[in-house]
């Protein structure tokens, strides 16, 4: 997109985040808010809760695909740098922003999603000790079952506790630093002189990205029905 139009007025805003990836940030926040909850609320909610995991596990798939096939800030070789570029972003106090995720940012990116897969596999081989099992229950032992369950639960307190750290880095770059990155992550656009023109993208790629969730929803469908019924004789 053109820097100046046939006016000459500089736009206000230009577009950095595509759909897909916004889309895949909102459905992340309704997916780890609906496990939890269903969780919580009782074993009579496991088949939400499943779902939810299901969902979870297309969604975390896709951001790791569209880290490779997305637009120029969503690729992981846009934003991902050393130990040295982070020590030196901190020893800079975080002046000189990159226009995606800044090095610490995508530190916390990437392991949110490496977070949330192991949650989403490992859901699909736990048991709650009670009724439920994942549909992956019948391809390990008990035994087993029961460590990847134990790992579940311990995995879901790190997921909690790293949201949490995400959130409050967010509150502060927004009051703070008065950077909106909420605004950014439901606009994808951000301030015009904080975007060169040659940073912004012209196009969110939604045709390919529906064709990658599609691809592995279908993937995920066809595995569970391959998979052995977990039942209560099971246990």
């Amino acid at each position: 997109m053109s820097d100046t139009g046939r006016s000459g007025v500089v736009p206000a805003t230009r577009l950095v985040w595509d759909l897909p990836v916004r889309i895949a940030h909102w459905l992340f926040v309704l997916c780890v808010a609906g496990s939890w909850l269903t969780h919580q609320a009782g074993v009579q909610w496991f088949g939400w809760h499943r779902r939810f995991g299901y969902a979870t596990l297309v969604l975390v798939s896709f951001r790791i695909v569209w880290g490779f096939a997305g637009t120029r800030h969503a690729r992981f070789a846009n934003f991902l740098r050393g130990p040295r570029a982070v020590v030196e972003y901190l020893r800079r106090g975080g002046a000189g922003e990159p226009v995606g995720h800044n090095p610490l940012g995508a530190l916390n990116v990437v392991a949110l999603l490496a977070l949330m897969l192991v949650q989403a596999v490992t859901g699909l081989f736990a048991n709650d000790e009670i009724v439920n099992a994942g549909p992956f229950y019948g391809w390990v032992s008990p035994g087993t079952s029961n460590r990847i369950t134990a790992l579940h639960h311990a995995n879901a307190d790190w997921l909690l506790a790293l949201i949490a750290v995400h959130v409050v880095a967010a509150g502060w770059y927004a009051l703070a630093r008065r950077r909106p990155l909420l605004r950014a992550m439901v606009t994808g656009r951000k301030d015009a002189d904080r975007v060169p023109e040659a940073e912004e993208i012209g196009s969110s790629r939604v045709a390919l990205a529906v064709a990658i969730v599609a691809a592995l929803a279908i993937a995920l469908a066809i595995a569970l029905r391959a998979a052995p019924e977990a039942t209560i004789a099971l246990f």
